[in-house]
């Protein structure tokens, strides 16, 4: 069994951040989705695990290098550009051989285990295999219908009109039947190879395919929002550690992590909070679901619900709230009275508050 991870894409409704980084790599409880991603599918005991990528190719094999500190051999397999899912299990041919193989979106977090899907899937090794959720608007997901056994009856790819609120997880277990399905059809209405147009096709041949209803907790990171409500979701089951330094002027309540070699000075921190190694947080109040990154400064800060990445400073702004500051940007204000700030702020930027 080998793992087909796709970390291609463009993350356009993730600009600006998406400018400077692949939104894979966008942390969330401190540690990049990929790496979420990777945990899951180290837990189902696969080893061998190919990774699309494309012009973020460099920032990715940076990031995660030959996959030993996750227990993982990786594979880096180049796509030129987007064409769709099934084009990525096209381009792995040759990684995947005749194995069965899970096809896992990178920039979807499944925060709970899926080793029963996969468990169900080994079982009876369908053809394919799919996990979905019921969703509040199916309009934005592939849609699944299926019977009371588990089979699946049709997949529709965003539909005006959805049958079902079964969508599609972006995680699949595929035989090597889908290679076939994959030879036969041709490209969507948007120009793309389908993985449910493949999964259809196999439906239509006779195949099995069946399907896994997923309970736990399920977010696609597409947004600004969506990676601050799944950080509020991971860090509610942190475990908290201390490896920095706190002095007696400072308190730490509920569940807080204070990496090693950061400086925690005459602050509250309430958590769940994390503050990332080597930053320093002196005068300020870091409020519950905040991600503090590496190599951080906040100095006369006020900030809860949001996402500092790596490097950011943010000195005397108070009331920061359902926010996500950039890699190495710089947010201040002449007036340390300033309430209500909320901020999308990219990579490098520089922000100076009105009065």
């Amino acid at each position: 069994m080998k793992a087909l991870i796709l970390a291609g894409g463009t993350g356009t409704r993730l600009r600006p951040f998406t400018h400077t980084m692949p939104k894979q790599l966008i942390p969330v409880a401190n540690k990049p989705v990929l790496e979420h991603v990777l945990g899951n599918v180290r837990e189902l005991g696969i080893t061998e695990v190919g990774i699309i990528v494309n012009d973020w190719a460099p920032e990715i094999v940076a990031q995660l290098g030959g996959g030993s500190r996750f227990g993982l051999r990786l594979k880096y397999i180049r796509q030129d550009k987007p064409r769709g899912l099934a084009h990525a299990v096209l381009v792995a041919r040759d990684f995947i051989g005749t194995d069965d193989f899970v096809m896992y979106l990178g920039d979807n977090v499944l925060a709970d285990s899926i080793t029963n899907c996969y468990e169900e899937f080994a079982a009876k090794r369908p053809a394919a295999h799919i996990l979905v959720t019921k969703v509040t608007d199916p309009r934005a997901f592939g849609v699944a219908e299926i019977d009371r056994d588990g089979a699946v009856l049709r997949l529709t790819e965003k539909p005006r009109h959805p049958r079902s609120d079964l969508a599609l997880t972006g995680v699949y277990f595929f035989t090597p039947a889908i290679h076939r399905a994959v030879a036969a059809i041709g490209l969507s209405a948007r120009g793309e190879l389908e993985i449910t147009d493949a999964i259809q096709w196999l439906l239509t041949a006779g195949e099995e395919v069946t399907a896994s209803q997923y309970d736990g907790y399920f977010r696609d990171i597409g947004r600004v929002k969506d990676v601050l409500e799944c950080n509020r979701k991971l860090l509610d089951d942190l475990r908290p550690s201390v490896g920095g330094t706190i002095d007696a002027d400072s308190t730490l309540t509920g569940p807080v992590t204070v990496e090693a070699g950061a400086r925690v000075t005459r602050s509250v921190i309430e958590g769940p909070a994390i503050v990332g190694a080597g930053s320093l947080v002196r005068d300020s109040h870091v409020g519950p679901h905040t991600s503090i990154g590496r190599d951080c400064v906040l100095t006369r800060a006020r900030i809860d619900y949001s996402v500092v990445l790596e490097g950011a400073t943010i000195s005397d702004v108070r009331d920061i709230r359902g926010s996500m500051i950039g890699r190495h940007a710089t947010v201040t204000t002449a007036d340390p009275g300033t309430l209500g700030q909320c901020l999308v702020v990219g990579d490098g930027s520089s922000v100076t508050l009105a009065r």
